[in-house]
């Protein structure tokens, strides 16, 4: 038998397969704060284990670079990574700033709050659409349905296109997982949904402007000149990308999550004001991704450890929401925990542009739900995603039972 490469913990997506080792994360930072992790063929990298190093190297764009390398684990090809290189996750300073600012202003609080309305409305469209079933595959059956209609409506795309872009979004998170991709990985999810982008955009140009995102991209300026097709195309795949399959994680991971804690999901129902720090606890106790990679541009050193120039540098929110020095009982899930500085949107210059809106729709759908269904149970074992990235479940099935419309 041929030996098998070594691959370290986090890197191997077998890892989460069936669970987050939560437990063998934290001795591994408490062994090493900044852990070596080997990859098979190719190097591998240093694993940032603890909130306060998480911190500092997102807090140091310029020292850790998301350009230089792109933000996932595995070293893309030529052409993927300078795809890579014109989404917002994926530019430093200055031209993340140039290209950040322009979008600030329609994802602002007061701006997104106006969607309640729509989105409370599309989440009792979808509570409606799976009433009186026996059981509801929660992941695509309901959680898929909302952030695919909110990003649908944001962005002006044809309503016939969204499962497709849906499709597409999750084939990209989930590029490990033969069930969802086939045996082989694949990485064409994004440069189809780029080449949709490109055709939409020139379509776009060619029609009066509308009031959408997809206007204020097309009809402003980036680093001081227009956004051409081809850069909205990979643009395009990080908005759309990030706006539904993340969404879609942190609902389902959600509903699990409260379903592990029947008391305080009773409390929900008896209080919906404390549905906004539930969200909260589920962004930190089940955080849809698990990390972002960066590059060093420089020699440097961090918690002791020597870092060369070149090295892959990652950044572990799955360990770092977790870190015993930030959090007490960080393994306990409690929607009453205050503070919660949690890092699932990042922090400093990537912090996450959708961060209200992402909010907005998870205390919505959460109020919708409960509010429509008097009792919700599994129906059946949740299956995870085979990632090392994506931390999320592809089936979630449960009974939705005593429906009462809104």
């Amino acid at each position: 038998m041929t030996p098998q490469p070594e691959i370290g913990l986090l890197a191997d997506p077998n890892t989460f397969l069936l669970e987050v080792p939560h437990d063998q994360i934290a001795a591994l930072r408490a062994e090493s704060p900044v852990a070596w992790q080997p990859m098979a063929g190719e190097p591998g990298f240093w694993a940032v284990l603890t909130h306060a190093d998480v911190v500092k190297v997102s807090r140091s764009p310029n020292l850790f670079s998301a350009s230089e390398g792109g933000v996932v684990l595995e070293n893309l090809d030529a052409a993927s990574l300078e795809m890579m290189r014109m989404m917002l996750l994926a530019m430093d300073p200055p031209m993340h700033n140039e290209y950040r600012r322009p979008l600030s202003e329609p994802f602002k609080g007061k701006i997104i709050a106006g969607l309640e309305p729509r989105i409370a409305e599309i989440s009792r469209e979808l509570m409606a659409d799976v009433a009186g079933r026996d059981s509801v595959e929660f992941v695509h059956e309901l959680t898929s349905g909302l952030p695919t209609k909110v990003m649908g409506n944001l962005m002006g795309l044809p309503e016939a296109d969204w499962d497709l872009l849906h499709s597409l979004a999750e084939r990209q998170t989930s590029g490990s997982d033969p069930e969802i991709v086939g045996d082989e990985p694949d990485y064409s999810a994004s440069i189809e949904m780029a080449m949709y982008a490109i055709e939409f955009a020139a379509r776009r140009r060619s029609e009066p402007p509308r009031e959408d995102l997809t206007t204020l991209i097309l009809d402003g300026e980036f680093g001081g000149q227009p956004m051409s097709d081809v850069d909205f195309g990979s643009f395009f795949v990080q908005i759309v990308t990030a706006g539904n399959d993340t969404t879609k994680s942190m609902l389902s991971s959600g509903l699990w999550a409260l379903l592990q804690h029947p008391e305080q999901l009773q409390e929900l129902r008896d209080d919906a004001s404390l549905i906004p720090g539930a969200v909260e606890e589920i962004l930190r106790w089940a955080n849809p991704l698990h990390y972002f990679r960066r590059t060093a541009s420089e020699d440097t050193e961090l918690s002791g450890v020597q870092i060369s120039a070149g090295d892959k540098v990652v950044m572990y929110y799955t360990s770092a929401n977790r870190d015993e020095a930030v959090f007490d009982e960080p393994n306990s899930f409690n929607i009453h925990r205050n503070p919660n500085p949690h890092l699932s949107f990042g922090i400093g210059e990537h912090f996450c542009l959708g961060v209200h809106l992402a909010r907005l729709e998870g205390r919505v759908f959460f109020t919708e739900l409960l509010r429509s269904f008097a009792r919700i149970e599994l129906a059946g074992d949740p299956v995870r995603v085979r990632s090392n990235l994506n931390n999320s479940f592809k089936r979630l099935p449960v009974r939705l039972l005593d429906y009462r419309a809104s």
